[in-house]
């Protein structure tokens, strides 16, 4: 039973993934073609825009696209941790032997691209962008395997999924650790405060996600100003939602009959407006299933939708804008853009399949099932669609916006790349029973 319940999570999960996949793709055109009109201007101008929030004398005024990387963002890297926190409490990374597959995987799938984008810019100016080509995408990687649908086995999607949180978390440690600059330390200690509250009040049993929230806006306040970027927050903040439930299976089997039985015992004449047995009866139903359901579950429900539909979009739609009308050569070869192009297409490939042939020749891990080494090569290419991550290291890494838009073009390039070879890799593998 608990087998299937999470198997259904993991279903729930990977539709929305690869729709919002769907919506990505097309917030990414959307923005290229924009870029790319005779109203080009206009698209690098808006996000330009000065936005205030709060009252005057006490507000903050930063650039609309400004708001989206830093403030929107934290929601996505919050969706993120709670993703981390519950693959980690009920997933596929919380039994070691499953876990060892695709987070080896990934760590190979980093540290490859990473050394070879350096490679390409050893003593450049463009070797702090080492942390670009480590990503991968999980909405556009999901969505190109829902293309594929029920031919790929169900163990190769919780493989991939499993590599992409991984690889997220690699990613938010990377921020935090080379791409946070001019640390605060009052600052940091302030919002270090908040969250032991925050853990405190989940130790305490406070489920109400208004407490979290209110405390959770100060956190983000408090690493803004501390040097240390502030999606970190977003990351350690889903660490203090509480996992728990309330009341166990049996006791809200037994509130559930009892309930029920109340419901049918009441009687059934009259506006049921006005029957107050019935509408007590169905306010304990409810009361009873939020207790069983853990606030964690909750929320990442919630706000899973609104980061995958809405946030991702927003940030494609603001950041993936590339003008090609003065594109040459030069930008094509640059170390920048080789470097990104080929840590994303090659070394996320061969990083993943040789980090996971070694610790599956090692004993310490098993191929998932119905899978073969040619599906772990083309998830490995599938992999390497980068996109928003790398989107979002570009811009930490590259202040020049020269540089950033020749990573840009690698990123941009490399993902399309990795998503039609990928794809197509594993289609070909596909065994004939699966097609």
């Amino acid at each position: 039973m608990k087998v299937v319940r999470l198997l259904r999570g993991f279903q729930r999960f990977s539709e929305t993934e690869a729709a919002g996949g769907i919506v990505l793709i097309a917030a990414t055109a959307a923005a290229l073609a924009w870029a790319n009109s005779p109203w080009a201007e206009s698209y690098f101008r808006v996000w330009e825009t000065p936005v205030t929030i709060g009252a005057p004398g006490f507000g903050m005024t930063e650039s609309l696209h400004h708001w989206i990387n830093d403030a929107l963002m934290v929601v996505f890297f919050f969706v993120v941790g709670l993703e981390i926190k519950r693959e980690s409490l009920v997933g596929e990374l919380s039994f070691l032997r499953q876990a060892t597959l695709p987070i080896a995987a990934a760590i190979g799938g980093m540290v490859v691209p990473a050394v070879i984008y350096a490679a390409f810019n050893s003593g450049g100016v463009g070797l702090r962008g080492w942390g670009i080509p480590m990503a991968t995408d999980i909405a556009f990687a999901l969505g190109v395997l829902a293309l594929l649908g029920s031919r790929v086995p169900i163990g190769l999607k919780v493989f991939l999924t499993a590599l992409a949180i991984v690889d997220d978390l690699g990613a938010v440690a990377v921020i935090a650790l080379f791409y946070s600059s001019g640390i605060s330390w009052a600052s940091l200690a302030a919002g270090t405060v908040l969250l032991f509250l925050l853990a405190a009040l989940n130790r305490a049993g406070v489920r109400k996600p208004a407490f979290y929230v209110t405390i959770g806006i100060l956190v983000w306040l408090a690493f803004l100003r501390s040097g240390v970027h502030s999606t970190i927050a977003g990351v350690l903040l889903a660490m203090t939602i509480p996992s728990r439930t309330k009341i166990d299976d049996d006791e809200f089997v037994g509130i559930g009959l009892d309930k029920l039985a109340d419901f049918q015992g009441a009687a059934a004449e009259g506006n049921p407006l006005g029957n107050s047995q019935r509408l007590e009866a169905i306010y304990a139903l409810e009361d009873a299933c939020e207790a069983a359901l853990p606030p964690l579950v909750r929320v990442e429900d919630k706000l899973h939708a609104v980061v995958a539909f809405a946030i991702i979009p927003l940030f494609a739609f603001a950041n993936a804008g590339l003008s090609l009308r003065d594109a040459s050569l030069a930008d094509a070869i640059h170390p920048v853009t080789l470097g990104v192009i080929a840590g994303l297409l090659v070394g996320k490939p061969v990083g993943v399949l040789l980090a996971s042939w070694l610790v599956v020749r090692l004993g310490a891990a098993d191929l998932p099932h119905r899978t073969t080494w040619q599906m772990i090569a083309a998830t490995g290419c599938l992999a390497g669609i980068g996109f928003t991550m790398s989107l979002f290291v570009g811009g930490l890494a590259f202040r020049d916006p020269m540089l950033l838009e020749k990573a840009k073009l690698g990123i941009l390039s490399a993902s399309l790349a990795a998503g039609v070879a990928g794809s197509a890799w594993l289609y070909r593998s596909l065994p004939a029973r699966i097609r």
